[in-house]
């Protein structure tokens, strides 16, 4: 019987320390998708090795360093971010993700972290004589499919009835090779990716200093069922802002801390 008893024990024992070992496994060898725009530069985009890269990259590349989880960063169509988000193709957007009441009907969000707003662009020499909204009609504009900016065209049924023509592309990438071309006159886009676009072409584009609707905040996109994953989230990144790793990171990309929001 004792034995038996010594043998019952030990096997307990194993099992438990087994089970325990499978669950410190499973916990540090979670993987949550980020769903992005991998033409969305600087925030997430594609470099010339075509390895993703950008701000949000590697504000997301240390929040999950930080919880010890895997971020396996998926190229989706923006267009379809609804879809991908709800069905659980993917666990988190996080790329530039403007805070919209429409989004707020399927996803829940982190606080804000930045701000952006939607703003003109144009040929640098402005052939077309544009300097605000009103100088729209008639001109065959462009922005980018699933974008804020395109929400904002929609929104404004008056707005987009004047336009001559409205193109709307997989990317603000395509966008302003269509504006370089001439096939589009003017393009409302986000000022994140407008200026970052011209920072690198200062000769071909210029904005048009004029706020196209309301400035948005952009935060962190999840399933509405996943509170416990933004909380965790939330506070990782929080402290990413208190010890001044996020600053250090934006001051990377932009050469300033765009991070607008304090703890």
């Amino acid at each position: 019987m004792r034995k038996i008893f010594l043998s019952l024990l030990l096997l307990i024992f194993f099992v438990s320390g087994c089970g325990g070992e499978n669950n410190h496994a499973e916990k540090t060898g979670d993987k949550f998708v980020i769903g992005l725009d991998d033409e969305y530069a600087p925030m997430g985009f594609r470099n010339e090795k075509g390895e993703i890269v950008g701000f949000d990259i590697d504000l997301a590349k240390e929040v999950g360093r930080r919880m010890g989880v895997e971020f396996e960063f998926k190229p989706i169509d923006w267009d379809n971010k609804r879809e991908e988000i709800t069905s659980g193709n993917v666990d988190i957007l996080w790329n530039g993700t403007d805070i919209t009441d429409e989004r707020k009907e399927y996803m829940i969000f982190s606080k804000p972290y930045m701000t952006n707003r939607q703003i003109l662009v144009v040929p640098k020499d402005n052939p077309q004589n544009i300097h605000s909204v009103g100088d729209l009609a008639g001109k065959t504009v462009g922005t980018q499919a699933g974008s804020t900016s395109r929400d904002y065209v929609d929104e404004n049924p008056d707005l987009k009835n004047s336009f001559r023509e409205f193109k709307t592309y997989l990317n603000f990438k395509e966008a302003f090779a269509e504006l370089e071309s001439g096939k589009v006159e003017v393009l409302i886009c986000d000022e994140l990716a407008g200026r970052y676009e011209i920072g690198k072409n200062p000769q071909k584009f210029t904005v048009i200093e004029s706020t196209i609707g309301s400035v948005c905040e952009i935060g962190i996109g999840f399933r509405k069922d996943d509170v416990e994953l933004r909380d965790k989230v939330q506070k990782v990144f929080d402290d990413m802002i208190k010890d001044g790793t996020a600053k250090k990171i934006s001051e990377q990309w932009f050469q300033t801390d765009m991070i607008k929001f304090r703890r």
